[in-house]
């Protein structure tokens, strides 16, 4: 029975309210998957041949599953009140296997190990060579990228525009891993088979390695609210583009790829023209008369 001398309140409204121990597992739960996936994907490159070279697609495909199990943690975290220190760091790691070595590995097995032998032998052991410190640093600007978005508060890119949550400071990981994994899927996993598009891809590997260091802007996509009222243009959009996934997975996903990574140089292109065509900053003098 209740004491009567120290009664309990029925209702107290300013008790925050507990989030149940399940929720916070969910979003660990497609954390899991996506460093499964990467597992999967690097088994897979590991079982890659010249003859059986459809395991690279198979490790693509992984990848991009993981890209869409690492945006919904993410967003599951937030809408559910669930994010924690153990998640982000879990959420990092995950992103170091299976965005990082992964995708690294891809991209030298792929544009460069099982590449057909060309003519000059020395040009053939110069571009293995070249594709594996390509990878590498691929791997090493994935790494830094998760670091430096681990440890930045406020982070403020050099071509600003509208600063805030609704753009990423260089090109993210998955991102970076997306586009490594769009192309070989575009090519069904078919080895590279001539050197200047092996050297077309040793260009094309540190570039992506260039912008994931970058202070460039990239779209996050956390603008993007599924809780409105009318989200029906939304709805269809995304329809639309599971459909032409499910249908044309190759050339979609080849071109969304390419299109996000282009979109953070065409932003940095026209702030560099923008300024350029602005007027000069005032002088020390000017400035002083003005004022």
């Amino acid at each position: 029975m209740m004491d009567s001398d120290n009664p309990k309140p029925s209702h107290n409204p300013q008790r925050p309210r507990r989030q149940s121990k399940g929720m916070y597992i969910l979003p660990s739960l497609f954390t899991t998957g996506n460093m499964a996936a990467g597992y999967y994907a690097i088994l897979q490159i590991m079982h890659a041949t010249a003859n059986e070279f459809w395991h690279l697609d198979n490790a693509a495909i992984a990848i991009g599953f993981a890209v869409l199990f690492d945006g919904l943690d993410g967003r599951i975290a937030r809408m559910t009140g669930t994010s924690s220190d153990f998640g982000r760091e879990l959420d990092s790691l995950a992103d170091v296997i299976t965005f990082g070595v992964a995708p690294a590995m891809l991209a030298w097995t792929w544009g460069f190990h099982l590449m057909t032998p060309v003519t000059l032998t020395q040009l053939h052991l110069n571009l293995g060579k070249l594709g594996a410190i390509a990878s590498f640093l691929f791997l090493m600007a994935g790494a830094s990228r998760l670091a430096r978005f681990n440890i930045t508060t406020n982070p403020q890119p050099s071509n600003p525009g509208r600063p805030g949550k609704k753009y990423f400071v260089g090109m993210p990981i998955p991102g970076g891993a997306g586009v490594i994994a769009a192309v070989v899927h575009f090519a069904a996993g078919d080895p590279i088979t001539s050197w200047y598009t092996a050297l077309t891809w040793l260009l094309m590997v540190a570039a992506i390695a260039y912008l994931m260091v970058s202070t460039w802007r990239f779209y996050s996509f956390k603008d993007i609210d599924f809780g409105s009222r009318h989200p029906f243009r939304l709805i269809l959009f995304l329809a639309a583009l599971f459909a032409s996934i499910y249908y044309f997975s190759r050339p979609v996903l080849f071109g969304v790829a390419l299109l996000y990574m282009l979109s953070g140089v065409f932003w940095r292109l026209q702030w560099v023209f923008r300024r350029r065509s602005g007027p000069p900053p005032p002088t020390y003098k000017e400035a002083s008369l003005t004022s």
